[in-house]
């Protein structure tokens, strides 16, 4: 993002520009890509130069609506649809394993919700976009153990237990998994589950959605644009109708806080484990930090 955004803490409004460091990481992503791809020289060079173009010219867009278009632009030029598909799979896979052995620890839980909250969160790690490699066992034995360095779960079980309309704003596969297993243990009758409108990175889909069966424990809906992240004024009509009749919005990941964080809208909780600096010294709070974030002051 190139302009200025002002978002506010409980003590403070903190001032916010994008760091020309997201350049680097996005860089990172579509290398790591070009190798897992084999794209020969050609083809690089064409994305390079194509990668420069859409940088230079789009900086008057958000971080995540520029993501989209280097996406896009790879796509086109390597011929590939959807290129995290096989890392996806392979999320999904692993994390419906682990559902298997933690839902009865969820279920026989002293604190179901903190037990079920924290492994949603844990969940975050897996982001290929972000990451070419995780070790999603010990993110989750870190999460058990850790304070949340931002912490408004107290505030958040309160409002899931007020709340009649619940939207649910996804992120990554796999973590996916682990929102089903939260939504699960809350029990509310009315939750949307909200996804891509398209593949972009490792960002849920309607066929992740599927795959994973969330639609047994939540209306599931397309958000109708194919940022990763939540950009309202992209978004579909039939999504804004849900996102403005919602009594509460659970945001995962860094991508939905970029989109949102402007919002300072208090329905708005954000669910997150800060993966990058840029992130962390706009909370202040350390990189690896676990996050239960909430706009309400």
């Amino acid at each position: 993002m190139r302009s200025i955004l002002i978002m506010e803490t409980a003590n403070t409004k903190i001032q916010v520009t994008v760091d020309l460091r997201c350049n680097s990481c996005f860089f990172n992503t579509y290398q790591r890509l070009l190798d897992k791809f084999n794209v020969g020289i050609a083809q690089r060079q064409k994305f390079k130069s194509s990668f420069q173009e859409i940088i230079d010219k789009n900086k008057h867009l958000s971080s995540p609506e520029i993501q989209r278009k280097l996406n896009r632009g790879f796509c086109r030029i390597i011929k590939v649809n959807d290129p995290f598909k096989e890392e996806k799979v392979r999320s999904n896979n692993i994390a419906l394993e682990l559902y298997k052995d933690w839902k009865p620890k969820v279920l026989s839980a002293d604190n179901p919700f903190d037990l079920a909250l924290r492994l949603s969160i844990a969940g975050n790690i897996m982001d290929y976009g972000a990451n070419n490699s995780f070790n999603v066992y010990e993110t989750i034995d870190a999460v058990l153990k850790a304070s949340f360095a931002i912490d408004y779960s107290a505030l958040l079980k309160n409002k899931i237990n007020k709340a009649k309309k619940i939207l649910y704003l996804g992120d990554n596969a796999g973590e996916i998994v682990f929102d089903k297993l939260f939504i699960e243990t809350i029990m509310k009758p009315e939750v949307f589950y909200a996804v891509k409108g398209a593949p972009i990175l490792n960002d849920v889909t309607l066929a992740d959605a599927k795959e994973v069966e969330m639609d047994l424990v939540a209306d599931v809906i397309s958000n109708g644009f194919d940022a990763p992240s939540t950009v309202l004024n992209k978004c579909s009509k039939e999504f804004h109708e849900i996102y403005n009749s919602a009594d509460l919005i659970i945001s995962k990941g860094q991508g939905n806080f970029e989109g949102l964080m402007k919002e300072n809208d208090p329905r708005i909780f954000f669910l997150l484990m800060v993966k990058c600096d840029v992130i962390a010294e706009m909370l202040d709070v350390e990189k690896g930090s676990f996050i239960v974030y909430n706009q309400i002051y």
